[in-house]
């Protein structure tokens, strides 16, 4: 068999299909032409592709979401390697109702709906440290605290989404 005729294997990539044109005639040194047609994409690669484009176009209106996905793990690793942590985080749920004394000290509010937003923002930030304290000492999946969570994740997503919203 002539080396015109035999088959040359090319190695390419899985999920590949290679289409090969032999060489032309009076080109003997010319190298022959290589199409490669990709196969098409699954369905769920494709419904995977449209939830990545959604969530990168909605990033930073998930933003508390993120953060609150983001707080499981950290909390059971506080739980595991270092549940003395809730004793420091347990003072540092005061910190958002301390910050709402001073602000309305300093800078008392006008009308009811600035009040409105100093509250809601005290009382996410105070749960979600005293979540998040008990969380480090209890593990995050003790009792109650899912719910808890959850609820945290909900008030805050939906004060996020009003106030991101109504602010000009």
């Amino acid at each position: 068999m002539s080396s015109r005729t035999r088959a040359h294997t090319v190695k390419t990539a899985a999920g590949v299909t290679t289409v090969r044109i032999p060489r032309q005639r009076g080109r003997r040194s010319a190298d022959p032409f290589v199409v490669v047609v990709p196969e098409r994409p699954t369905l769920t690669r494709l419904a995977l592709d449209a939830a990545a484009r959604w969530l990168w176009k909605h990033r930073r209106a998930l933003a508390p979401l993120a953060l609150g996905v983001l707080a499981l793990p950290i909390t059971a690793l506080l739980h595991v390697m270092a549940w003395w942590s809730a004793l420091v985080l347990a003072p540092a749920a005061a910190g958002p109702l301390l910050w709402l004394g001073i602000a309305q000290r300093r800078r008392p509010a006008a009308n009811g709906s600035v009040w409105g937003c100093r509250i809601a923002a005290a009382l996410l930030g105070t749960s979600g440290l005293a979540w998040a304290a008990s969380a480090a000492g209890f593990g995050p999946m003790a009792g109650p605290l899912e719910l808890w969570w959850l609820l945290n994740l909900i008030a805050a997503q939906t004060t996020w989404l009003i106030v991101r919203r109504t602010a000009n």
